[in-house]
């Protein structure tokens, strides 16, 4: 099973090495070969065709499904996923990816999001959906296994009917009334702010998507190598629809691995490389090897490196061309830093801002909401200053919103924003412009807190704890305090291996670098900082743990005025919470 398992981790799919542009429903020219453990080239163009077809007559021979209807996708990184998709966009279908990592009523919640009338999931996660069966059958869910036989009643297999079925192309009138505008995929939010919303995507950005690749400069002659979750925007969208469009040839593997990057790398030649969150740090905090630099990658492109990392990365493996790009699932406004600026997401353009209007404006991050001006209006930031990220809503720039959520995604929209009247999407993003026009992500709403007058930007405060040579990991985030405003600086850090926290190092780091009220008053050491699937830093939960010893039984230390960072007790908690001790 094992073998198995790690068989199915790994994709080669190529396409005739010819730039083309397709729509999402005719992205079928990915084509692959069981051999020897992965999936190779062959010269047969229409074996992907063939697969989904086979899966889109079971679908709608056993499943029932017709355009319009929702399948919900349960699976990890492994060629079945391309094939059911693929199927389902055949049949008119709407696909919703369930990030393979949540249970119980998590798993529940997300389903009921989309409105799904079956469930298709891997045989790896069955233990995972018979916990939520009864709720399933309850709803008169129809339950498919991707295999040959099922054992479990309410569970029906699915393998066994696409193998029987024919792979001839199905009829165009099975999704006659489909266009660009009409979904195509769920996509499910990190969570980090609660429970995921399912983003609606169209067929229309998942085309616009797919240019994203040959935007970063990948040619016909590369390879990908694809470890991040097809679940998510960046592993399906920016990733395999990507490489589809152009025709490269993809390295799918099941889920990222430190340990066995470059030699994956090494071993299947890989030109081009993905990245997000924390990845590109993970590698560089690695042992150095001699080897370092003995690999083809020649482009990554991804988002969410930091500056120093972004220095330390092109230092330690090469001359590697970084693509950071900037945007959300459901969002309408995006940049990629083409030009390569060390630090930047992106720079601005008078030809893009005139199609895709966008702006930056003023905002109050201790009452959460936009500044306005007399006449109610937002107020736009000199370049130089941090602010919101907001995006007009247009026909050419929709805000699609979350499936079966209208709160959420009336959330999400501003209005009367420049113009009575006017309608613009909340990133929730706070970025910074620079005389030159290049972009900078400084901060999510939420992450930034406001501290003795002052807005405080977590990414910025762990970028400095990240230099002090025993962390290795750093999560800052702010803690309320009963009797004072806003919220005070707290860090929950990951040593390294054989590392000891050092109070007074840390003391003197911080007070070098880092004004007065920016410095972590806590600190809580953990074996491991959580993390979303896509590697985005949970922060509410921790939050709400707040600094109470009693309650928390990781180790916390408290910032003492002019001593460094003590051990954290009942009787400091105390005192501060009494208001006896100045903060």
């Amino acid at each position: 099973m094992k073998k198995d398992r790690e068989r199915r981790g790994r994709l080669a799919a190529n396409g005739s090495g010819t730039p083309r542009q397709v729509s999402s429903l005719q992205m079928v020219s990915l084509l692959c070969h069981w051999a020897k453990g992965c999936y190779e080239v062959t010269e047969k163009r229409c074996q992907a065709d063939k697969e989904s077809n086979k899966v889109a007559r079971a679908l709608w021979t056993h499943a029932q499904l017709q355009e319009g209807d929702t399948a919900a996708l349960l699976l990890g990184n492994e060629p079945q996923l391309v094939w059911v998709w693929l199927a389902l966009a055949k049949l008119g279908c709407v696909a919703s990816v369930l990030n393979s990592n949540i249970r119980s009523k998590s798993l529940l919640y997300c389903f009921s999001c989309c409105e799904a009338k079956v469930l298709i999931f891997g045989a790896d996660l069955q233990e995972v959906v018979e916990e939520v069966l009864p709720a399933l059958r309850e709803q008169g869910i129809r339950v498919f296994l991707l295999s040959d036989h099922s054992d479990v009643e309410g569970i029906e297999s699915l393998s066994d009917k696409f193998e029987k079925a024919s792979d001839q192309p199905l009829s165009p009138q099975l999704r006659a009334n489909i266009n660009l505008k009409s979904p195509a995929v769920y996509i499910y939010t990190s969570g980090t702010t609660g429970l995921p919303k399912a983003a609606v995507v169209n067929h229309e950005s998942v085309w616009l998507a797919s240019f994203l690749q040959a935007i970063a400069g990948v040619r016909s002659s590369d390879v990908l190598y694809l470890y991040l979750p097809l679940y998510h925007t960046a592993g399906l969208l920016m990733g395999l629809c990507g490489a589809i469009n152009i025709g490269i040839t993809v390295v799918l593997k099941r889920k990222f691995s430190v340990s066995s990057f470059w030699n994956d790398c090494r071993k299947h030649n890989v030109t081009v490389i993905q990245y997000i969150g924390e990845i590109m740090r993970y590698l560089c905090n690695t042992p150095k090897k001699d080897n370092d630099k003995d690999h083809k990658v020649r482009l990554a492109m991804g988002n969410g490196i930091r500056a120093e990392t972004w220095a330390n990365f092109l230092k330690r493996f090469g001359n590697i061309r970084i693509c950071e790009c900037y945007g959300a699932t459901e969002s309408n406004v995006g940049f990629i830093n083409y030009v390569g600026k060390v630090g930047a997401i992106g720079r601005e353009h008078f030809l893009d801002k005139m199609s895709n209007s966008y702006a930056i404006i003023r905002y109050d991050t201790e009452k959460e909401e936009p500044v306005r001006n007399s006449k109610g209006f937002c107020i736009e930031v000199p370049k130089g200053e941090t602010g919101l990220l907001v995006g007009k809503i247009g026909k050419r720039t929709p805000f699609t919103g979350y499936a079966k959520n209208k709160e959420q995604t009336e959330k999400k929209k501003l209005r009367d924003v420049f113009a009575r009247g006017d309608l613009y999407f909340n990133s929730g993003d706070l970025l910074r412009i620079d005389s030159e026009g290049f972009v900078y992500f400084q901060d999510r709403i939420g992450d930034t807190f406001r501290w003795k007058g002052e807005n405080i930007a977590t990414t910025e405060v762990a970028d400095h704890l990240l230099t002090v040579d025993f962390v290795e990991e750093a999560n800052v985030y702010g803690v309320k305090v009963p009797g004072h405003e806003g919220r005070i600086g707290m860090a929950a850090l990951k040593l390294k291996e054989n590392r000891d926290f050092d109070g007074k190092a840390m003391y003197q780091h911080v007070n070098n670098c880092l004004p007065s009220y920016a410095r972590p008053r806590f600190i809580r050491i953990k074996d491991a900082v959580g993390v979303t699937g896509t590697f985005k830093l949970l922060k509410v939960k921790l939050a709400e743990e707040g600094f109470n010893p009693a309650i928390i039984m990781d180790p916390l230390f408290f910032l003492e005025d002019g001593k460094g960072y003590v051990p954290m007790t009942q009787e400091i908690f105390a005192a501060v919470t009494e208001g006896k001790l100045r903060l």
